[in-house]
């Protein structure tokens, strides 16, 4: 017998307790037979204001991370989803997949990060090699993401980082203001767009905005949904948010 309403697919969904736009984007992407199973990584809204205090931050995050893992597979889900972004940039690439393997290790099945769900996303389409990237992160995030990227063979052109002053005031963040970073980062030399930054709520935004720039715009919960359906052999096809989830 299989769950009566994720008879499909049962997706534990671990996120930072801060975060309040990784559940409502994802449920908001759901298709019929999928279900979200939410697990809190528990960490303080401290204020973020500079370098040190996104390292504590990030300290913070990493001491709650595996036991929201074990929490959420108590449900016993068939696939963990992390809707957290940064740790899975650190250290690049090597950085990424390291977090993977102990991630996978603990929770005894496969896991969709950001970091793979973005570059997954990025090779869904043609001659994407230069990208405009948008975080809510401190400059030491950035170098992260940046480092990522470069390792994984993109080249990041134009990079704003909107400095967000909380974990959870992220999700505060406008989408007028998410508008202008988007054109902000954009350029004649740019081939896509990505977000990073789980509780910045971009989803919308993002879908939007591919019409009017005519290149791919990648939100980071659009890309981690998308990359965890698809791996999972979903291939629903989900209108209004962008042609990653429409298309591919």
């Amino acid at each position: 017998m299989v769950d009566s309403l994720g008879y499909r697919m049962k997706f534990g969904v671990i996120a930072p307790s801060t975060n309040t736009s990784v559940q409502p984007e994802f449920d908001a992407m759901r298709p019929v037979g999928v279900t979200n199973h939410f697990s809190r990584i528990i960490i303080p809204d401290n204020p973020v204001t500079s370098d040190d205090d996104f390292n504590k931050l990030m300290d913070d995050i990493r001491a709650a991370l595996m036991d929201s893992v074990d929490a959420v597979m108590t449900c016993r889900p068939d696939y963990l989803v992390m809707g957290m972004s940064a740790e899975t940039f650190w250290d690049g690439l090597e950085g990424s997949i390291e977090l993977e393997r102990r991630v996978e290790e603990r929770a005894g099945v496969k896991v969709a990060m950001g970091s793979d769900a973005c570059r997954a996303a990025l090779n869904c389409y043609d001659n994407v090699k230069r990208l405009g990237v948008i975080t809510p992160y401190m400059p030491v995030g950035d170098v992260q993401v940046r480092k990522f990227f470069t390792d994984c063979g993109f080249e990041v052109v134009n990079l704003k980082g909107l400095k967000c002053k909380s974990p959870m005031q992220i999700a505060h963040v406008p989408e007028t203001e998410l508008r202008d970073a988007i054109n902000e980062v954009d350029g004649p030399d740019v081939d896509a767009i990505v977000q990073v930054g789980t509780n910045l709520a971009m989803a919308r935004v993002a879908g939007i905005a591919e019409f009017w720039l005519g290149k791919p715009v990648i939100a980071i919960n659009t890309a981690t949904y998308w990359w965890a359906l698809r791996q999972n052999g979903i291939t629903d096809k989900i209108q209004g948010y962008g042609t990653l989830l429409a298309r591919h």
